[in-house]
């Protein structure tokens, strides 16, 4: 099965951080980083996908398939 993440939050070293943790636990990047300003910062935003064995039910919990 193939999942699905978004991962959103300021254009720091901390989001980049969370990046690299997923990519480094067998996730992929998805698509182009998205930017958007909120007045005081810039956002980032970051879609990734992971396959892994399975079948996709509801309530999956994401963070055990790292």
């Amino acid at each position: 099965m193939q999942l699905y993440s978004y991962l959103t939050g300021p254009d720091d070293e901390s989001f980049c951080n969370r990046i690299c943790e997923k990519i480094n636990n067998g996730w992929e990047l998805y698509g182009n980083p998205t930017l958007t300003f909120d007045g005081k910062s810039v956002i980032a935003g970051q879609a990734l996908t992971k396959n892994i064995e399975g079948e996709y039910y509801k309530g999956i919990n994401l963070k055990e398939a790292e």
